[in-house]
């Protein structure tokens, strides 16, 4: 597009003759993906006629297809100087900024330039978390699930959302939602105890917060201490009747308990809430399994594999089911489902799966 929009203006300009002649040549050999002669051309057009700011646009482009973003920046930003209405140098200059580090100075070129996906970057790197997020937010309408995009917008909305909670601890250090922020980040580590705590103190200061609760049993949780576990997602379904999350979470503790009657009402109200939930599907089918229903259990567990296909939760689903086809003598239904299995694991046949229990 650059290079039609220099074309174009090559045609109706009265600048140095033989300067043109060199950026037309430039153009074509660019085109042609001959980076050095382009480079060659676009410098004597612009020794040739000083203000030529599009041949300076030009040289600043070849260096940047040729990856030398630092020898980009002069010509580029010597063509603005020229022609500050330039538009497509104000965005070249913004990009050849922003990968050399220059995330501030890269900023007022690509807003000029209304180059959104490159902008949003830009104020991530130089801390305008706010504006970052607006920007990739729009960026990512107009090119949904680009990975890039996707991995800038979660990391100023992570970064904005730690500025809050610093904010927030600093502040407040000895409010709930404080205690809350703490336990929450512990969990993320890993560290338990601690998480415990700080929500319990969490709790003693508010205790009519209901997601509370819910991370307070998710802690006990990954601690297996699913008798603490339940107390607390029972007190969570009982605040809020119309989470799913928490009767889902009950269920599983009940599960983990050996109350498989128990569990599945939990998981069955879970899935009448939410309806498709992968999880609470697998769930739901071990409960129905557990007591003996064995026909709840394999629709439960083919829903499941009707929407997941190739996750690790998949690969369980066939294994479960292999296995309970293989105690009703349906040996056929049994390998093909732990082939599907082993497909999932890339697991050679006649291997045993390592770590996998019915």
């Amino acid at each position: 597009m650059i290079h039609v929009l220099i074309l174009l203006w090559l045609s109706s300009q009265a600048a140095s003759p033989d300067a043109l002649s060199h950026l037309q040549t430039g153009i074509t050999a660019e085109k042609e993906h001959h980076i050095d002669v382009a480079i060659a051309e676009f410098r004597k057009a612009t020794d040739l006629d000083p203000n030529l700011a599009e041949g300076f646009m030009s040289l600043g482009q070849a260096y940047l297809e040729n990856r030398e973003y630092d020898r980009a920046i002069a010509p580029l930003k010597h063509a603005v100087d020229l022609k500050p209405d330039l538009l497509p140098a104000h965005q070249l200059l913004g990009y050849a900024l922003l990968v050399e580090g220059y995330a501030e100075e890269a900023i007022p070129h690509l807003e000029r330039a209304h180059e959104t996906a490159a902008l949003g970057i830009a104020e991530v790197n130089a801390g305008r978390l706010k504006e970052a997020v607006t920007h990739l937010q729009a960026a990512l309408e107009e090119r949904p699930n680009d990975p890039d995009l996707l991995y800038y917008l979660g990391r100023a909305s992570g970064l904005l959302s730690k500025q809050s909670i610093d904010t927030l601890v600093a502040a407040y250090p000895d409010s709930a939602r404080a205690h809350e922020a703490m336990g929450e980040n512990y969990f993320v580590l890993r560290q338990m105890p601690q998480a415990e705590r700080e929500f319990l103190a969490a709790l003693k200061l508010r205790p009519d917060t209901p997601e509370l609760h819910l991370e307070l049993g998710d802690v006990y949780a990954k601690s297996s201490q699913w008798d603490k576990a339940e107390v607390e997602f029972r007190a969570q379904t009982k605040m809020q009747p119309g989470n799913a999350e928490a009767a889902y979470r009950l269920g599983s503790a009940l599960l983990q308990e050996g109350k498989a009657h128990e569990a599945r009402e939990q998981l069955i109200r879970a899935d009448h809430l939410r309806p498709q939930m992968p999880e609470v599907l697998y769930s739901l089918g071990k409960a129905a399994f557990l007591e003996g229903d064995t026909a709840a259990a394999e629709k439960a567990w083919i829903d499941l594999l009707s929407i997941e296909k190739e996750s690790d939760l998949a690969a369980q689903t066939h294994f479960a089911l292999a296995g309970m086809y293989r105690r009703q003598g349906k040996t056929a239904e049994a390998q093909h489902e732990m082939q599907e299995f082993q497909k999932l694991q890339n697991i050679t046949p006649g291997q045993p799966p390592a770590g996998q229990q019915q």
